[in-house]
């Protein structure tokens, strides 16, 4: 039987497993743990890593907190009064290298006891700052080699719901090269609870799979000034989508989260120039060309 601390459970180990491969990809870096309580239930371990060789900044969360459900959230679910439960492992990692890309992941279990919810959420995305079409497609057929073993149709879905998703509308332009996203995942006419909960632990354990071989691809490469002040403005869009649309940082924020777990997501630095244009058929140009929905990367 599938219990929220059967679920904690496994998601602590996740966080284990990843923080031990992110250390060794880096090779110097160590994460720093700090437990953590909230006030009105429950509480997380936050580990993060900073000024390593290859990762500037890089987090690995774990949360499970209860209580009485917000009534902004009860609004938003169209629910009564009630309890919650959520539980989860949150990551974004930012390393000081251009070409070596951002990525972030989530998987989550939220619950609602007395109105009867109990679904699963996440996913992955990879945000490079130079968008290398190998690197693309070696990270798309990697989820889609996932999703696959789950369902036709996962993939394509999700796919999708990712492109919608990790989109900065006011710049009419996509975060990344996208990934896999979804949400309220529960029982259905053909899935079970356990067939979610199998997906969603599949999910998890891609992240390394998929992310140190990027690491290891373009960690010794050499990079210019110019690539460096680049990463400086790519990194800003993430923060502009962090802030303004992702619906983890609004859920924390209403739930009365930790603030320094929220804002783990944040660059130890962004840059904000003025108008900036690339210059025609660059690198970074050509990246913007490819921050759009609707590629097809398999």
């Amino acid at each position: 039987m599938i219990t929220k601390e059967l679920i904690a459970d496994w998601f602590k180990g996740l966080q284990d497993d990843i923080c031990q491969k992110l250390e060794a990809a880096d090779g110097t870096g160590k994460f720093q743990e700090e437990n953590w309580v909230r006030e009105e239930g429950g509480g997380g371990r936050s580990r993060v890593l900073q000024n390593g060789t290859v990762l500037e900044k890089g987090g690995v969360m774990f949360s499970a907190v209860h209580g009485d459900l917000p009534e902004a959230i009860q609004r938003s679910f169209k629910v009564e009064k009630t309890t919650f439960f959520a539980t989860g492992v949150s990551i974004v990692i930012h390393p000081n290298h251009p070409l070596v890309p951002i990525i972030h992941m989530n998987v989550r279990y939220f619950e609602t006891p007395e109105a009867g919810l109990k679904w699963f959420g996440g996913g992955i995305d990879l945000t490079p700052h130079y968008v290398n079409e190998n690197d693309a497609r070696f990270f798309h057929q990697a989820l889609k080699g996932t999703c696959d073993q789950f369902h036709h149709d996962y993939y394509t879905q999700f796919k999708h719901w990712a492109d919608d998703y990790f989109f900065i509308k006011h710049r009419n332009e996509t975060r990344g090269v996208g990934g896999i996203f979804f949400d309220r995942l529960g029982e259905s006419e053909h899935f079970t609870l356990a067939d979610r909960w199998e997906f969603v632990k599949s999910v998890g354990e891609t992240f390394a799979k998929v992310y140190v071989p990027l690491i290891e691809r373009n960690k010794d490469r050499p990079f210019t000034e110019e690539q460096k002040n680049w990463q400086l403005l790519r990194r800003s869009r993430y923060v502009e989508f962090n802030l303004v649309y992702d619906a983890g940082t609004k859920f924390g924020l209403e739930t009365n989260g930790r603030i320094e777990s929220i804002l783990m997501s944040m660059p130890p630095q962004a840059n904000w120039a003025y108008n900036y244009q690339p210059v025609a058929n660059s690198d970074e140009a050509q990246t913007l060309s490819l921050l759009k929905k609707g590629i097809n990367w398999v």
